[in-house]
């Protein structure tokens, strides 16, 4: 009787804490309760996710951020507006990121559309002032470039490609993905920065002392100009779309490259200046 009460007591499975490793040393197979914004199973996500996660709780979580510049992070938007010229490789992988902790591709911190509207002030400003505008065509100037070049050919090309990608440029494979319309227009976004700096800014400083002027230097310098801002613009817009993993045929968005060097050539040969055409249409909107 000893006997078996002693082998009763060492077949006895010993209490352990739920969720910690077993008393043999082997982990625990409970679920866990941990947060993930994507099902293990299908992808889906859950209907409060979902709720969470819809492009109008995005939108709203982002216009509400807008205001509160305490909240924005500066100094990451920064860090992007100078990769976007070394390295904008670098800023796609951020994106990137975004996706695996937040499960989306667009910015949820509208730090670097402010400093973009800031510069965009800014060079406007200064093209005013290189123009000889007085204050009130200069105001006038600024709203035509905020609202009509930036914000509404920003809002139609992003809508353009928004369509062209999950319509045509979806992988086979890929159902149940689709490129979201902020992300597109975070492309824009990202491609239009380096295309102002170049135009809006640094060409400032060659309007009246060169580009202006008659002869070949003036129109091959001012062409430059737009050669390396379109150009920097159309790469920024492929390396945005090629970042995501459910596209196909993304090197076709390099194709206008051609167009834009062939473009540039005949430019030469013909003597069009296109910086001073865009002076005469600037000072043309604001009569």
């Amino acid at each position: 009787m000893r006997l078996a009460k002693d082998h009763n007591t060492q077949a006895a499975p010993r209490q352990c804490d739920v969720g910690a490793v077993t008393c043999d040393g082997r982990a625990d197979m409970l679920p866990t309760t941990s947060y993930s914004p994507i099902s293990q199973g299908n992808g889906a996500l859950s209907s409060r996710d979902a709720a969470r996660h819809t492009a109008g709780a995005k939108r709203y979580k982002y216009l509400r951020r807008l205001f509160r510049f305490k909240q924005m992070d500066f100094e990451f938007a920064m860090w992007q507006m100078l990769y976007l010229f070394t390295s904008p490789q670098m800023v796609y992988r951020n994106f990137h990121y975004r996706k695996q902790t937040k499960d989306q591709w667009a910015r949820d911190d509208p730090a670097f559309l402010v400093l973009l509207s800031i510069w965009l002030c800014v060079s406007t400003i200064g093209f005013g002032f290189v123009l000889g505008m007085g204050f009130f065509e200069t105001m006038k100037l600024l709203l035509w470039v905020v609202f009509i070049d930036c914000v509404g050919v920003g809002l139609l090309i992003a809508t353009l490609m928004w369509f062209i990608t999950n319509k045509y440029l979806m992988k086979p494979q890929s159902k149940g993905y689709d490129v979201e319309w902020g992300y597109a227009f975070d492309i824009h976004l990202n491609a239009f920065y380096p295309l102002l700096v170049i135009l809006h800014f640094i060409q400032l400083f060659f309007i009246n002392h060169i580009i202006i002027r008659d002869g070949f230097l003036a129109y091959f310098v001012g062409n430059i100009f737009w050669l390396v801002g379109v150009g920097y613009y159309i790469y920024i817009t492929f390396l945005g779309y090629s970042a995501l993993p459910f596209l196909k045929n993304t090197v076709a968005l390099l194709y206008p490259f051609g167009l834009l060097i062939l473009l540039f050539l005949l430019s030469l040969g013909l003597g069009w200046n296109f910086t001073k055409g865009l002076c005469w249409f600037y000072k043309y909107r604001v009569q």
